[in-house]
Order: structure tokens, then C-alpha cells, then sequence
């Protein structure tokens, strides 16, 4: 029986910390909605509480909506989020399951050299990304970016997908086999069904660095029409020394909320997928 001393003792404990953490994690998003929540003469009036608001107002997302293309801006980046995603779990599979289910000279060697892979930064590999999308004539479009974006996830996604293909037991494959099926048939039919978590927590990673790539956005979208909304705020809602704060937070607010809804829907997926929990057959 849990006495009042103890209770008092477990919210300090455990709640205390949790409710820290969680003031830290939201207090970004509140500053953005409040900013982008209160008119022009209450945003710069230093005299005034900077954490309240006075009189709300949806002007800035209303000026958001339609003085510029952000519509347009989160269909592309929709597009170019989802079809990267899309390449770069079928090309980290691909890499990932031989890599940790199979037994072959230099195995180890590619599994360090996709890590390391991973690990270069992007500016490094932006000048010759560049020469090819020059060559192929792919400047300001969105293949541009849909081409050069797998660079960095296909690695990301093969090796987190590695962690976890080795923890499903080699034993439900080697049935398979033995009950006649080949080893692609194996893969589709009896070891990714399994794999199921360790997708999704990969593809909500790809998706998430890709809808908020800055850099070959920035150099290879330059026209509005095809810009991504990272790059189509930062480009038209700064202009010179003038920064339009309000719909600058209201852009970067909308621009969150589908990755959260993502990671709300797939959340304990998500969750198995990192800790590469035990597989339930």
C-alpha cells in the first residue's frame, strides 16, 4: 500500500523530471504560436509580456496563405519527402538485408563504409551532387532534389535497418527454406512482413530529414514555384533587414504539424523500431 509520504515521493521523482523535459520540448512551439498569433503593434512593443498575448489575431496566417505560395510550397515538399522516402527505404533494404543476413567476404568493411558514408557532410558532397544535376539539366526542378537526397537517407536507412534485421531469428527463414521457398520468397513472404517496425521508424527518419533539408533546396530551387517550404520561407519572408516574424512562425508551425501527426500515428512502431524490440511471430 502506497502511503502519502510515497506518493508525494513518486511525483517528485518521476512527474518533476517528466514535466521538466516536457516544458523544454513544447516551449518552442508555444513561442511560435503565440509570435504568430499576435498583431504587428503588440509583436515589437517591448513593453508588453512577451509570452502573452493581448488581442489574437489570424491576420499573419491569413497573409501566409495567401500572399504567398506556401500552399504550393508544402506540396512539394509533400512530394519530395514521400518519393525520397520511398527510394531510399527500397535502396536501404536492398543494402541492409545482405549486409545482416548473409555471409560474404568484406561484409563488415561495407557495413563501416555505410556508416561512414552517412557520416560525410553535405557540403562536401554538394559540388560534384551539383555538376551532375548541371549536366542533366535538372536544375529548378524537383527531381533535382528527389535525385540527391537518397545520397544521405539510403545510407541513414540501411544502416538502422541493419540493427534490425539482425534481431529477427534466423531460425523462421531457415523453415522457410527448408519447406521449399527461395530466398526471395523468404524476404517477402516471411522476414520483412516482420520488419514492419523497423520501416516505419526508418521511413519516419527519411521523411523527416528530407522535408526539412535547407541546403540543396536552397542551391537547386530557386524559383518559387518549385521551392520547398524551409527554403520558401526563409526566401520570401526575410527581406534585406525586414523580418516578418509573424508569418515566419506561422509557416514554420503549419510547416511542423504533419511530421507530428506522423510520428503521433506511428508512435510505438516508431518506439520498436529503435530499440529493435523482440519480433512477434
Amino acid at each position: 500500500m502506497v502511503t502519502g509520504h510515497g506518493r508525494v515521493e513518486r511525483a517528485v521523482r518521476v512527474w518533476l523530471p517528466v514535466g521538466f523535459f516536457l516544458l523544454v520540448a513544447l516551449f518552442p512551439f508555444y513561442w511560435m504560436a503565440i509570435t504568430s498569433l499576435k498583431p504587428n503593434a503588440e509583436l515589437y512593443n517591448k513593453n508588453l509580456m512577451p509570452l502573452l498575448i493581448r488581442n489574437p489575431t489570424l491576420k499573419h496566417y491569413v497573409d501566409l496563405l495567401t500572399e504567398t505560395s506556401f500552399l504550393l510550397w508544402t506540396w512539394n515538399t509533400m512530394l519530395v519527402a514521400v518519393i525520397s522516402t520511398a527510394i531510399s527505404l527500397v535502396l536501404g533494404t536492398m543494402l541492409a538485408y545482405p549486409l545482416a543476413r548473409m555471409r560474404f567476404a568484406g561484409a563488415g568493411l561495407i557495413g563501416m563504409a555505410v556508416a561512414a558514408i552517412y557520416l560525410v557532410p553535405q557540403p562536401l558532397l554538394f559540388l560534384p551532387l551539383a555538376d551532375v544535376i548541371n549536366r542533366l539539366d535538372l536544375g529548378n526542378t524537383l527531381t533535382a532534389v528527389i535525385l540527391t537526397y537518397p545520397t544521405m537517407l539510403v545510407p541513414f536507412c540501411a544502416w538502422l535497418l541493419i540493427g534490425y534485421f539482425k534481431t529477427v531469428p534466423k531460425e523462421l527463414e531457415e523453415a522457410a527454406r527448408i519447406d521449399g521457398a527461395s530466398r526471395l520468397q523468404t524476404m517477402r513472404r516471411i522476414f520483412l512482413p516482420l520488419c514492419v517496425p523497423g520501416f516505419i521508424s526508418a521511413g519516419i527518419f527519411a521523411f523527416t530529414l528530407s522535408q526539412n533539408e535547407f541546403l540543396y533546396a536552397l542551391i537547386f530551387l530557386t524559383k518559387s514555384s518549385v521551392r520547398t517550404v524551409p527554403v520558401g520561407v526563409i526566401a520570401e519572408l526575410i527581406r534585406g533587414d525586414v523580418f516578418y516574424w509573424g508569418q515566419l512562425m506561422a509557416g514554420a508551425l503549419l510547416g511542423s504539424i504533419p511530421v507530428a501527426l506522423i510520428y503521433s500515428f506511428f508512435v510505438e512502431h516508431y518506439v520498436a523500431g529503435l530499440t529493435s524490440g523482440s519480433v512477434k511471430a
